[in-house]
């Protein structure tokens, strides 16, 4: 019976900010494969209704933005008064602005802040007091490697994923007797076909190129479908920290035992990335594609595109 187990007891819920597409669709799969009952949040409706019709019966949304402290607080008390409490929380929800500091605007990191800083910070507190109440629950936030050392080119991304390191690391140490844990999701790039959705601003084609290149060769990124795979049985398993691939584990102790030589390897590298031309539009993925004409990077992006179809980012 849809909603419980083989036993017949009702399959715990769990909700996944950001579950609409990439990463989080991925992980909602994943849920549902280890009997969870699952309800994806996201701002568009459309892409909501894509993503339960491919997740099946096992999967509702609720149209929520996590940057809306009180709607996300009627979202959670909706859910639970109509499935039951949530035992698993995992914010994937994140935007992601591609170019040169001397070209971004306080509006850009406006947007990264609030929806990847305050926006696990919302979904917490939004669940944690009838966690803690139950004494019983597990909270993810899926921050990245842009957390521990800040990449050129993605500055208000990076300052936003500091943050949420910051504040997931320090929240797992604040929950300790409780019963509810939080786990801190650390990944590189992933495979997932977020560069149609990102956005590129300064020269905006050159910036696609570096970048979706970079998000979509395998030996630079990791298959999203495992990474979801670990991200979900670290949260379930209530592991403090989630370290998803090699160069990830290397750049973290490296920032650690070196954080000067770490922030001059990232010196070198903003300066083999286009400069600045005094244009803060953002501009999406497709059409800085369409702008670039490159069949060469279309080539090189081949498994990104095919990602990106497969996981609802077009």
């Amino acid at each position: 019976m849809s909603g419980s187990k083989a036993d017949g007891a009702p399959k715990p819920v769990a909700v996944v900010a950001g579950g609409s597409r990439g990463l989080g669709l991925l992980i909602a799969e994943r849920l549902i494969e280890r009997d969870h009952r699952v309800v994806v949040l996201a701002r568009d409706a459309a892409e909501l209704d894509r993503a339960v019709a491919r997740l099946g019966p096992e999967a509702s949304a609720q149209v929520a933005d996590v940057t809306d402290r009180e709607g996300l607080r009627r979202a959670v008390d909706r859910i639970e008064a109509e499935l039951g409490p949530i035992e698993v929380s995992i914010h994937v929800a994140g935007i992601i602005q591609v170019g040169p500091a001397a070209d971004a605007t306080l509006e850009h990191f406006d947007a990264a802040i609030g929806t990847m800083l305050n926006g696990p910070i919302n979904l917490a507190w939004a669940v944690l007091p009838g966690m803690r109440e139950r004494r019983r629950g597990r909270v993810g936030t899926v921050a990245s490697v842009g957390g521990v050392v800040a990449p050129p080119h993605l500055l208000p991304y990076a300052t936003a994923k500091f943050g949420a390191v910051g504040f997931s690391d320090g929240l797992a140490g604040e929950l300790a007797g409780t019963g509810v844990t939080a786990t801190t999701i650390v990944p590189g790039l992933m495979r997932t076909g977020s560069h149609v959705q990102a956005r590129f601003f300064g020269d905006a084609p050159r910036e696609y190129a570096w970048f979706a290149t970079a998000a979509s060769l395998p030996l630079l990124s990791m298959d999203a479908a495992r990474a979801a795979t670990r991200i979900v049985d670290g949260v379930l398993a209530g592991r403090p920290w989630v370290s998803l691939t090699p160069l990830t584990w290397l750049a973290t102790r490296l920032r650690g035992l070196a954080p000067a030589t770490t922030t001059r390897l990232m010196k070198l590298v903003s300066l083999l990335l286009p400069g600045a031309t005094g244009n803060s539009e953002a501009v999406p993925g497709e059409r800085a594609r369409a702008d670039l004409a490159s069949p060469l990077v279309d080539t090189l992006t081949a498994a990104g595109d095919a990602a990106s179809e497969a996981n609802n980012e077009r």
